[in-house]
């Protein structure tokens, strides 16, 4: 830690000015001015308790649906690892930690014959970021399972909330303003023979991969379907299929999908959506919200902010 952390007498790993294009699924973004990886619960609360007031905090979970901006990330940001990604069975349920891979929820609940949980095993994050945003695929959603979530409050303090006070809709959910997800209880549909959930996560997978550009820098679906409709048929319909813009690209797999060719900058992936959204405006005249967070500063603010 150095002279000037502004924290003082955490357990966990602390380091300024620390690199995130690499944690980012699209593999762009500047640096982040603190990065924390606490070592636990009441860590992460010490460090809350000790932000001024007017530091911002971000937390990161797999990066697979950020865009990290190219002037970086203020403050502090918040990575969880370690034992934030345990997952226990408990009753009819599991508990996993907001670190733990969705993938690997999916598999653990499969292996103990619950139900329900399969969809997860197609979405590349981790709970805590599936909790914030209610991802869903396949039919399914956080919401079907979630019984109740435990958080850190912006000013340290622990609480835990019933499913019922998130209002969950669709990829959305109403979290306390700057609250911390630490750990997720979810409850099983049921039982089920745990070879024939195998078999549905397999089908899941397959069907993920024949449509979707899995092995590419990619951050997922760019945007939200709007009520009626679905993103990407409006943006093939605008003609933006293959649309490039410096190092983006717009899949021709899948086109609410948006591509890192090489040499992307986070700008041009972000200008890129905005240019989908007017051509999608124009088009259809729907406007398009994106699902992908953008993080951060513009690169122009980056020595300002």
């Amino acid at each position: 830690m150095t002279a000037d952390a502004p924290f003082r007498q955490l357990r966990g790993r602390l380091k300024a000015q620390a690199p995130l294009a690499a944690r980012s699924w699209f593999r762009s973004g500047g640096a982040a001015d603190w990065l924390f990886v606490p070592q636990d619960a009441e860590d992460l609360a010490s460090a809350l308790r000790q932000c001024p007031p007017d530091m911002p905090v971000t937390v990161l979970g797999a990066c697979s649906n950020v865009i990290i901006r190219d002037g970086g990330l203020p403050g502090l940001t918040i990575r969880l690892a370690g034992g934030f990604a345990n997952i226990e069975t408990n009753g009819d349920g599991l508990i996993a930690g907001a670190a733990a891979l969705d993938s690997s929820v999916a598999e653990t609940a499969a292996q103990a014959g619950m139900s329900g949980f399969a969809f997860l095993s197609t979405i590349p994050g981790s709970i805590g970021g599936a909790v914030c945003m209610n991802a869903g695929a396949y039919g399914g959603d956080m919401s079907s399972l979630l019984d109740w979530v435990d958080i850190l409050t912006h000013e340290g303090f622990l609480q835990r909330l019933p499913a019922s006070a998130l209002k969950m809709q669709y990829r959305h959910s109403s979290l306390p303003e700057g609250s911390i997800v630490l750990r997720a209880r979810l409850k099983a549909h049921g039982e089920e023979d745990p070879t024939a959930i195998q078999q549905t996560m397999q089908e899941m997978r397959a069907s993920r991969e024949a449509s979707q550009p899995l092995r590419a820098r990619t951050g997922g679906s760019t945007f939200r379907n709007p009520e009626g409709h679905k993103a990407w048929e409006l943006i093939d319909a605008a003609g933006c299929r293959g649309l490039r813009h410096g190092g983006a690209q717009i899949s021709e797999k899948h086109c609410n999908f948006m591509l890192n060719t090489g040499d992307a900058t986070s700008t041009e992936l972000e200008e890129l959506g905005e240019m989908v959204r007017t051509r999608v405006l124009d088009k259809s005249g729907i406007s398009l919200h994106w699902e992908i967070k953008r993080l951060g500063r513009l690169l122009s603010s980056a020595s300002s902010s």
